[in-house]
């Protein structure tokens, strides 16, 4: 059970990267108030545990409805997590597209776009949810290791995007891109090791008799 704790924190945590959050935090909201930046933290942290805590409870159900298995899913997941990997690696903060940002910068509320979603509660930490959910049901407690786990992360990220601009002066441009790389590293192994089982399973699976 201790694995699963651990597994589910450094999953999250990499795949959410409350770190490379800050940069783009300060990037739309530094015009801002300090108590509208707070409210603005808050809010898209709580919106994306309402997302994640969904999609906890039916992404199972809505795989099976559209007959996709979860080995299936795992190697789809692990090829766009690698992708996001690739792109921490190089430092390529970008997780929406320049129209999705253009607008972000337009908008009065960005909690829930981008921030929330695709920014918190992107495809990548929504696949890594579900992976780990179903890893779960082979533990007792499981699902709320999971769901606990992943309201801790989104804890940090919180605390992460409400104190952004002391941790830029910190860490400065540089030490956060050295930290989004290491998570970047950190996330390939993982994509890989995702690839790995999921075919793994579904060879298994084909030579059955």
């Amino acid at each position: 059970m201790t694995a699963l704790w651990v597994r589910a924190f450094l999953t999250l945590f990499v795949v959410i990267d409350p770190i490379g959050l800050a940069p783009i935090f300060i990037s739309l909201a530094n015009q801002r108030p300090i108590e509208e930046q707070a409210q603005i933290a808050r809010r898209a942290v709580l919106v994306a545990a309402a997302i994640l805590f969904v999609f906890t409870l039916v992404g199972s159900f809505l795989l099976r409805y559209l007959g996709i298995s979860i080995e299936a899913f795992q190697v789809a997941a692990g090829i766009l997590l690698f992708k996001i990997a690739l792109d921490m690696v190089f430092v390529q903060l970008e997780r929406e597209t320049p129209e999705e940002a253009q607008e972000a910068q337009q908008r009065e509320d960005i909690s829930v776009f981008p921030l929330a979603i695709p920014l918190i509660a992107g495809p990548g930490t929504l696949a890594s949810i579900l992976i780990l959910v179903n890893e779960a049901d082979d533990h007792n407690w499981g699902l709320f290791i999971v769901l606990t786990i992943a309201l801790l992360v989104l804890a940090i990220a919180y605390l992460v995007l409400r104190f952004s601009s002391y941790l830029a002066k910190v860490l400065g441009q540089t030490g956060i891109n050295v930290v989004t790389r290491v998570f970047g590293v950190l996330l390939c192994a993982l994509a890989v090791q995702y690839i790995a089982d999921g075919s793994v399973a579904i060879i298994q699976v084909a030579l059955k008799p």
